[in-house]
């Protein structure tokens, strides 16, 4: 099993005595010591020993706090190095300033893995992060994993390891085939009452708190190892550990459990200033959105819709295709399904003649026995015409999954239970059931059966576009596996990166770059021009001025010398009447490229996932389109041309107007080169812009390029 994170965080992948992880010792502990118990079990610092009793924990519990002889029928120590073994975890509940010493002490002791429920730390200001800093040195200087502090702990239902004082192990906590995630407490913990509401069980439940050591990504990444997990959720509010997240991710991936995450932050408020299009473009949450379709995982909307997908992905299989058959006892019902299904990038197919005769043997004259089918209320008085019905629709070689859509239906729970389980053993496709307010009774039955019953018609269908989705990023990724070997590449220095050294290193990494020189004089730039041949472009050339167009500082279709000599000399001149103070090298010559459609090609540093590499629709509207895509780099060919199809414009590249359609292929080409240099490129690398980059019918050339590197 790979381990996640820790060179991450500081820590070498060290075992203890057992030969256990400390990840596993947080996860899965076999013991556990809890710091600063109190016997009275309704106080936050006394739930964890009412939780490991009630919840049936069957490993060794070790109580600690001076105060008492024993809690809950266990002996109680008045030290963590009295207990005479090293517990596999130790809850550290006491007040901030007493933190640093129970954790020196637990590390004295030899425990591997601590979880601090205190707050006080690094969420109350510049005091509380030395405090925090402190704590986290101490756990480093003891190879001991740290969970918090500020964070509600983690379950292991599995096993009855509570070691939290969240509400939710209050009520009822089934163990079930969801691991769960999340950076928020409090939030988390309303996600987990919805899970329980719904029927959900949660096998595991980790809050990361203020994630000073222990990350999401860790946690994430080692819950997916287990076999009990089928899929994965979470809650983010942030990424401190973009490596690790894509490491979880691939590895969800390869073992075809789902993924499905909320992110907050949708907006670029916190996106900086950059001097290139694509670092103008690439906010926290814009990248993260790339890189997450990248590697599989499915974003919801919220924590209702994040619901419906887990809920989905654990029960009926995952479809094969994007053909849903719609089969409901309302046409308004089915108009609205079809809508949102072809919104979401379903398809709603036409049954087959042998699909439509079937069904008109079975319903009602008054019945539709299109796509979708409407089998009216008379399914009431012969329940076999809903079975069949959905029967034939599946039966049909152009749909992939039906979605069923009831209403109310009390007094017939019993009845449709049978209906369903009955379908369920007779097909072989999934099916959804949409049933709008359903009675519990009903639900639970649904769910017993292994069914899924969503709360509405939207929900259904977007829940079984998320897994189609899912179903077809995993088929690629695992057709495309691994990342291309990219050699270091030598930093050029810091700054601005002269044009013609830009060009250079990009055409030695395989990218097409028009021919390029730089003219100190007019003379010297019809010199330039006769070598590359005529037309030309002319672009002023300053580490003062990276924005050309803004100045008059570019011209093209320059067609002769004389032409040439008049271009030089005005760029020039209003380079030097817009920006006064600023440094200018002289003027670039450039080869005149050709193509069609206008596209961005971009690189930037991540500060938390490293080199990202962005493809979008270029020109100068750019930063209003926003039609722009993320990916982590480096990527490969075909990466490159799911990146084209996620293009909002992408059907300029299919060829408009009459004009012909790009070479995709040259252009994937040169995207995936693109990428590659940003990965040779590591850390020196601050932002690449390929703005134009033009695709014809001949291929792609980019005849713009701005270079930043940090040394």
């Amino acid at each position: 099993m790979e381990s996640i994170s820790m060179e991450q965080t500081g820590h070498n992948p060290v075992t203890d005595r057992t030969g256990r992880d400390p990840l596993d010792c947080l996860l899965s502990p076999r013991s556990i010591a809890i710091i600063g118990v109190s016997s009275d079990f309704n106080k936050l610092n006394g739930r964890v020993m009412k939780f490991l009793l009630e919840k049936g924990y069957t490993g060794r519990i070790f109580p600690v706090n001076p105060k008492y002889e024993e809690v809950g029928g266990h002996p109680c120590f008045a030290a963590i190095g009295e207990i005479g073994e090293v517990p596999d975890l130790a809850v550290i509940s006491v007040p901030a300033k007493a933190v640093p010493g129970q954790i020196e002490a637990a590390g004295q002791a030899g425990v591997r893995a601590a979880i601090v429920f205190s707050s006080g730390f690094g969420e109350m200001g510049e005091e509380g992060r030395r405090a925090e800093q402190q704590v986290v040195e101490i756990a480093r200087r003891h190879g001991m994993r740290l969970c918090g502090p500020n964070t509600l702990g983690v379950i292991n239902a599995f096993d009855g390891a509570f070691a939290t004082f969240t509400q939710y192990g209050m009520g009822p906590t089934q163990a079930g085939p969801v691991g769960f995630v999340t950076q928020s407490g409090a939030f988390g913990t309303a996600i987990a009452a919805l899970a329980r509401k719904r029927g959900l069980g949660l096998g595991y439940f980790a809050n990361t708190g203020n994630e000073t050591d222990v990350t999401f990504a860790d946690c994430l990444g080692r819950i997916a190892e287990d076999s009990r997990i089928t899929t994965l959720a979470g809650y983010i509010e942030g990424i401190t550990d973009g490596p690790g997240f894509v490491t979880a991710a691939r590895r969800a991936m390869e073992l075809g459990k789902p993924l499905v995450v909320t992110k907050v932050g949708r907006t670029d408020a916190g996106a900086r200033a950059a001097s290139s299009h694509t670092g103008a473009l690439a906010g926290e949450d814009a990248v993260f959105d790339g890189i997450a379709r990248q590697y599989g995982v499915i974003r919801a909307r919220n924590e209702e819709h994040m619901l419906d997908i887990v809920d989905m992905s654990t029960t009926p299989p995952c479809p094969e295709g994007r053909g849903v058959g719609i089969v409901t006892q309302s046409g308004g019902a089915g108009v609205l399904m079809s809508d949102r299904a072809e919104e979401v990038g379903l398809e709603v197919p036409r049954l087959s003649e042998e699909t439509m005769a079937r069904l008109k043997g079975i319903l009602p004259d008054f019945g539709a026995a299109g796509n979708p089918v409407d089998v009216t209320a008379q399914f009431i008085a012969d329940p076999s015409m809903l079975k069949e019905s959905v029967k034939a629709v599946l039966d049909d070689p152009n749909v992939h999954v039906a979605a069923v859509w009831l209403q109310l239906m009390d007094g017939f729970v019993d009845t449709l239970t049978e209906t369903f389980r009955e379908l369920k053993a007779e097909t072989e496709k999934p099916f959804v059931v949409a049933w709008v307010a359903a009675p519990e009774e009903g639900l639970r039955a649904l769910r017993e059966l292994g069914i899924c019953a969503l709360r509405g018609a939207e929900p259904t269908i977007d829940a079984i576009a998320a897994l189609v989705d899912w179903n077809e990023a995993r088929k690629a990724w695992l057709a495309d596996q691994g990342d291309a070997a990219c050699a270091p590449l030598p930093a050029p220095g810091a700054g601005f990166v002269p044009t013609e050294k830009t060009a250079s290193m990009l055409a030695e990494a395989g990218v097409p770059v028009a021919r390029v020189g730089l003219a100190g004089s007019a003379d010297e730039a019809v010199e330039i021009a006769e070598g590359i041949g005529w037309p030309v472009a002319v672009k002023i050339e300053s580490a003062d001025i990276l924005h050309k167009t803004e100045i008059g500082g570019v011209e093209i279709g320059i067609d002769g010398p004389e032409e040439l000599r008049a271009a030089y000399e005005r760029i020039v001149g209003r380079a030097k009447a817009s920006a006064p103070e600023a440094r200018i090298d002289g003027v670039i010559v450039q080869e005149m490229g050709q193509g069609n459609a206008e596209l961005v090609i971009g690189l930037r540093r991540d500060p938390g996932f490293g080199p990202v590499v962005m493809v979008g629709m270029g020109g100068i509207l750019i930063e209003v389109q926003k039609d722009v895509v993320f990916h982590r780099a480096p990527v490969s060919e075909s990466e490159a041309a799911r990146m084209l199809d996620r293009l909002k414009s992408k059907q300029i590249l299919n060829g408009v107007r009459g004009a012909p359609p790009v070479d995709r292929a040259a252009l994937c080409r040169m995207i995936a080169a693109v990428s590659r240099f940003g990965a040779s490129a590591g850390d020196w690398l601050q932002e690449l812009d390929l703005n134009p980059v033009l695709a014809g019918p001949e291929g792609a050339i980019a005849v713009d390029c701005l270079l930043i590197s940090d040394r």
